[in-house]
């Protein structure tokens, strides 16, 4: 029987595009340094996916690189890290962590740990230099190699819709390097963070998986729309139809907003459950003293 009762960590795990960020990074940061129309670009993606039927996160990887080249333009990994301070995030976002990892600390009177990760099918490259990035345990997102020249030249990583889950049993885990396999079976009593310790927090269909696992495992799913957006609405709404979400809010991070008062209550019987299961853990271990 186990000494220690170890699984008294939360895991909020965001997507960033339309999650934490209104637009997509790349419309803030490497398509206007290159003067690239955002429009123009993804669309020219959707035709040359299409018509080689490729990988749509590839597609746009490789053309990122022609792009780059072709406007010899030198967007190395501190010029990628650098542009990301032009990202422009959804209200409440920078104060946002402090305010969630507070709620969490007073409520357990720090008994219960909070971390929080992003998994994106943006740049890692750029994700580095957000104004936000001291808040995240781990980012898992795209990469480019950066050749001797520091140049991006072909994807090492790429993510999307659906390698996103790998990345959920990773935090399950607690096997966070994508070069370790999570493919070994570990008892659910051992992994770090439960799933039912999982809320995720998405925006729209390429969420879903993401979503899926976590509540089919007994976490949580939230999804935020853009306000006065009709057709971000309409997502959520179909998404909680299907219940593949547990609540949906707009994108407004600010204290006493819909979207706090939803993640607060999440977070509340998370840390219930959490403190249940220590509780009987400890019974559990005295039932046969004297």
């Amino acid at each position: 029987m186990r000494k220690l009762f170890k699984q008294h960590t939360i895991a909020m795990v965001y997507d960033f595009d339309g999650t934490l960020s209104p637009q997509p990074m790349q419309e803030y940061t490497v398509l206007p340094e290159l003067g690239v129309s955002p429009q123009a670009f993804w669309d020219e993606c959707q035709r040359e996916a299409k018509k080689y039927n490729a990988d749509a996160m590839l597609t746009y990887m490789r053309l990122l690189t022609e792009k780059i080249e072709a406007k010899q333009t030198h967007l190395n990994k501190k010029k990628l890290r650098d542009l990301a301070k032009g990202i422009r995030y959804f209200p409440g976002v920078e104060t946002w962590f402090d305010r969630i990892n507070r709620h969490v600390r007073e409520t357990s009177a720090g008994k219960i740990k909070i971390k929080h990760y992003i998994i994106s099918a943006g740049l890692k490259e750029i994700l580095e230099g957000i104004k936000i990035r001291k808040y995240f345990e781990r980012m898992y997102a795209s990469e480019y190699y950066f050749d001797h020249h520091d140049a991006a030249r072909f994807p090492t990583v790429v993510i999307n819709d659906t390698s996103k889950t790998q990345y959920i049993f990773r935090i399950n885990k607690g096997i966070e390097d994508i070069n370790q396999s999570i493919n070994d079976y570990m008892p659910e009593c051992e992994r770090p963070i439960p799933f039912e310790n999982m809320l995720y927090i998405g925006d729209g269909l390429t969420d879903v998986p993401c979503m899926t696992v976590t509540k089919n495992n007994g976490g949580f799913a939230l999804a935020v729309y853009k306000p006065r957006n009709p057709q971000s609405l309409a997502v959520c709404r179909k998404l909680a139809r299907a219940n593949r979400i547990d609540y949906f809010a707009p994108a407004d991070y600010r204290a006493g907003k819909t979207l706090e008062k939803r993640v607060k209550l999440i977070l509340d019987v998370i840390m219930a459950r959490i403190m249940f299961h220590r509780e009987q853990f400890t019974f559990q271990r005295g039932i046969d003293r004297p």
